[in-house]
């Protein structure tokens, strides 16, 4: 079993797919070429699945960083005789501008070691198994590395080093200080031959994936405000968790890492919900400049393609190159992180009616409208389709942003964002060419502000509670100041806000999301990090900054050493639960210091 905990892994990403590095200097989960692939390396979800360590062979302590504006890892590894660096990345391929960042990715994992004092023996242990674990594959010997063959893909592995192979690859080393030793994995289709790289060329493909970050970062991240370098870290970490082909973002690149340890509420994040991908967007104009924005509007209307007349739904989320089907299946091999079972891939959820996501969408597209220039036509076509099926299925039913798993109900957060996509629709109506809808969007936006004051309101809660009618708690509630639907500082908001602050909140000064044990699934989950940021940007809106800080700061504090969130925190001991990194946590980071930050500036 893989105890390690979640916060001590570090996340790598060629905006293809994404590996995850213990600070042990394992890499205990790498899906190739894309975030849902299949895994190579898998151990993060069972002990036999696979992985690749390179660390010292004899006792040490680590410490580790990213190297300045760039998603590129160092560990450096201290020993009794010496010291040595290990720099790891996914090559990102070379890039002039930065906005093309992975464009012409070579599904490489560089891994090089520099040994900066004394003499270290180096241990290097590559146990490859594909198909989440499933294969041994055959390892075939060549100059410079190996030939990994096994499923319906091909890996090569660069060593300086001859590998003593078995059913793994294994090499000790002695490097003194100056020296250097690189290595890569690499990926190709079945029937490819993979590239053994020589050394120069291995440090090249590293140095041009630090530069390429470099260059991104420059052109894309202006955020001046407070905790700068978390805002800057959080949005290259959103960046990462984009798809380069397509302009897809994934939520998690990750499955089944659990929100309960021991529990079933395992779930696989691989994919793009269209909540998710709207909020990172928003996100993003504070963060870094959104440059793909277009790309991932573009994209979702082609994915979303097939009812121009609006009789269905919009899907909730797609797979990143858009695909509809999501099937969710179990892996009964795999045992899960800390006997969290099932493991599981795909994701139920892709078949259940939200109504938020046309608010979501809408609210994106207001918001980096300066950004996105000119639609194209079937873009405007595709955003008035969304205002349109707001205006009529905001009275039904539905699963909610939680995406409960038992019976629809009229959610508030729903109705709210379906007056959000009217709003926004409203203000975009010109350059949409829809000034003839207008009429009937406002009416349709009135009739969804009257339901809520009316029945979204609990006298005896007192407060916005989950859905119309109920009395329970929801975090979400919050985001009723946050959209402008009601100001911050109103009787209302102001019971919301205590309401949550004082019944909604763990012994770690967390939100939960709610309370209520009706979702569908049986065991618990730990404090959500997002609805905690909600709360901070709440109070921010309110002129409460010094606690609106405090709340922020409780969440930064949650941070592993690399800065990385997970979904949610354990209430009690504080350990990071839930799939990693987590785009929705970042998300409210950012947001929550933008909130905090203007209101600093209002009072200045």
């Amino acid at each position: 079993m893989n105890d390690r905990p979640i916060a001590d892994y570090a996340l790598l990403s060629d905006c293809h797919t994404a590996a995850l590095v213990s600070r042990h200097g394992s890499v205990d989960w790498l899906c190739m070429p894309h975030f849902d692939s299949r895994s190579v390396l898998g151990r993060i979800l069972g002990p036999d699945a696979g992985h690749w360590h390179i660390r010292p062979a004899g006792p040490f302590t680590s410490t580790r960083r990213y190297l300045d504006r760039t998603m590129v890892l160092e560990t450096t590894f201290r020993t009794p005789t010496g010291t040595i660096t290990v720099t790891d990345a996914l090559a990102s391929g070379h890039s002039e501008t930065g906005h093309d960042l992975g464009l012409h990715a070579p599904h490489l994992l560089l891994r090089v070691v520099h040994c900066t004092e004394g003499r270290v023996t180096l241990d290097v242990e590559f146990a490859p198994r594909p198909e989440y674990g499933l294969i041994k594959p055959r390892l075939t010997p060549v100059e410079g590395g190996l030939r990994c063959h096994g499923g319906p893909d091909t890996f090569g592995l660069c060593s300086p080093y001859p590998l003593e192979i078995t059913d793994m690859a294994r090499c000790t080393a002695d490097l003194q200080a100056g020296q250097y030793a690189g290595f890569a994995l690499q990926h190709v289709a079945a029937g490819g031959h993979p590239t053994l790289w020589p050394q120069q060329e291995i440090l090249t493909h590293l140095k041009d994936t630090v530069a390429a970050w470099r260059a991104w970062s420059g052109h894309h991240q202006r955020y001046a405000g407070p905790w700068a370098d978390l805002v800057d870290h959080s949005g290259r970490v959103l960046q990462s968790l984009s798809f380069q082909p397509t302009g897809a973002i994934v939520a998690a690149p990750t499955t089944s890492l659990p929100e309960e340890i021991g529990g079933v509420r395992n779930w696989d994040y691989r994919y793009s919900w269209v909540r998710d991908a709207s909020f990172t967007l928003d996100a993003l104009w504070v963060a870094a400049c959104p440059y793909e924005a277009g790309q991932f509007f573009r994209w979702l209307a082609q994915a979303a393609a097939g009812d121009p007349d609006h009789h269905h739904d919009l899907q909730i989320m797609f797979g990143i190159r858009g695909e509809r089907d999501l099937s969710e299946r179990e892996l009964p091999h795999l045992p899960g992180w800390r006997d969290s079972r099932p493991v599981r891939t795909g994701n139920g959820a892709w078949a259940q009616r939200q109504l938020d996501v046309y608010g979501e969408l809408l609210a994106a597209f207001h918001k980096l409208r300066e950004h996105l220039h000119d639609a194209d036509e079937h873009s405007r076509t595709f955003l008035i389709g969304l205002a349109d099926t707001a205006a009529v299925r905001w009275r039904e039913k539905d699963q909610g942003i939680w995406e409960v798993r038992s019976e629809p109900q009229h959610f508030l957060y729903s109705k709210l964002m379906c007056w959000v996509a009217l709003d926004r629709a409203l203000d975009l109506a010109e350059e949409l060419g829809a000034r003839e809808r207008t009429p009937h969007w406002r009416r349709a936006r009135d009739e969804i502000r009257t339901a809520i004051e009316q029945e979204g309101w609990s006298e005896r809660a007192g407060a916005y509670t989950q859905a119309f009618g109920s009395d329970t708690l929801d975090a979400s509630a919050l985001m009723v100041a946050i959209v402008g639907f009601e100001a911050a500082d109103s009787p209302r908001m102001r019971a919301t806000i205590d309401a949550v602050k004082t019944r909604l909140t763990g012994p770690n000064g967390m939100v939960y999301r709610y309370l209520a044990t009706t979702d569908g699934l049986p065991g618990e989950e730990g404090t959500f990090l997002l609805c905690t940021c909600w709360l901070a940007q709440a109070l921010a809106l309110a002129g409460d900054i010094e606690e609106a800080r405090t709340v922020f700061e409780r969440v930064a504090g949650c941070m592993n050493d690399v800065g990385l969130l997970a979904e949610e925190v354990d209430p009690v001991t504080g350990e990071l639960l839930g799939n990693f990194p987590q785009a929705f946590s970042h998300i409210g980071l950012v947001n929550a210091a933008w909130a905090i930050h203007q209101a600093q500036s209002r009072t200045a």
